[in-house]
């Protein structure tokens, strides 16, 4: 009987991969567990080296670059636990999260999702969760630059830095998703028309609308990389933005789309405005770049939902 399915999307992070293999058996005990890595075709000698050196591990050749949710549907759909435990191949587990994370949402049957705390490779706090969907309220959040959220939530606005788990208005963070595999059942898998980015956060949505908590365990100690498997880069931010657009439709949010424009535009031009003042050019750069993405996926979002 295996308690945790473990899933890994691989896309040309070898080295970043092997590590967090590493991990996950250095720091994994007192729960039975199968590692599931799915590879989007990399070409660095990834397929060769993991059924090499790893050969219990189950590895899945999707044939081409699928994206995030995709592969782990691939995963998902040969699990053999009642527990889908996603794992960024960029994390490092600093303690055995795995076990304390599998504890939790055990005892707790009416939480859908948990995920664990998350730290840079300095152990500083990093991005573990949000503490509400993507929505008006949140744009309008980031364009008080986060005035909204401190009042409501203190420090636990994307970290838990209390000592007991906290059900979290929001979602965790996909670089760790501790899923009961009954949700996933009753609401489907990843939606495939995400290529990377949000896909996770809908899957919450769709989870959350079945009734389930999701739950911050700030005990799951995990080292993110993040950025590691990826180069940020426009072409990234771009899909970020494009992805955002596809959750509003998704999730029945249309209108909310066309204020988050709004307020995103008044958001990059407040922040233009700001760092032409202080001669930052680099960052005067970036928000102007984010201007013009946003504006053009906004415009590719909103002919293609005509």
């Amino acid at each position: 009987m295996i308690d945790v399915s473990i899933i890994l999307v691989n896309y040309n992070t070898k080295k970043l991969l092997i590590d967090c293999i590493n991990s996950v058996y250095k720091k994994t005990s007192g729960v039975t567990y199968e590692i599931i890595v799915v590879d989007n075709n990399s070409h660095d000698g990834t397929e060769e080296s993991i059924k090499t050196n790893f050969p219990d591990i189950n590895f899945i050749q999707s044939g081409d670059n699928i994206g995030f949710g995709r592969a782990n549907n691939l995963g998902i759909k040969c699990a053999k636990a009642d527990f889908i435990f996603l794992l960024n191949s960029d994390t490092l587990l600093v303690n055995n999260a795995i076990k304390i994370l599998f504890d939790y949402i055990v005892k707790n049957p009416n939480v859908g999702v948990c995920g664990g705390n998350l730290y840079t490779l300095e152990v500083k706090p990093t991005v573990s969760f949000n503490q509400s969907m993507p929505g008006f309220a949140s744009d309008l959040d980031v364009f008080l630059g986060g005035v909204l959220s401190r009042m409501s939530y203190g420090k636990n606005i994307f970290f838990n830095h209390t000592n007991r788990p906290m059900i979290l208005n929001g979602y965790v963070s996909g670089a760790d998703m501790m899923i009961r595999k009954e949700a996933i059942n009753a609401v489907g898998l990843f939606d495939s028309d995400f290529f990377m980015y949000y896909e996770e956060t809908e899957l919450t949505w769709r989870i959350k609308k079945e009734n389930y908590k999701v739950a911050s365990v700030p005990d799951a100690k995990i080292i993110h990389l993040e950025g590691a498997s990826e180069t940020i880069k426009e072409n990234t931010i771009r899909r970020m933005i494009k992805s955002k657009y596809l959750y509003f439709e998704k999730t029945n949010k249309k209108t909310y789309a066309k204020l988050s424009f709004y307020v995103f535009t008044l958001t990059a031009w407040s922040r233009v405005l700001f760092y032409s003042m202080i001669r930052k050019k680099i960052s005067v750069d970036y928000w102007i770049t984010l201007l013009k993405l946003n504006k053009s996926e906004h415009a590719a979002w909103n002919n293609s939902s005509k």
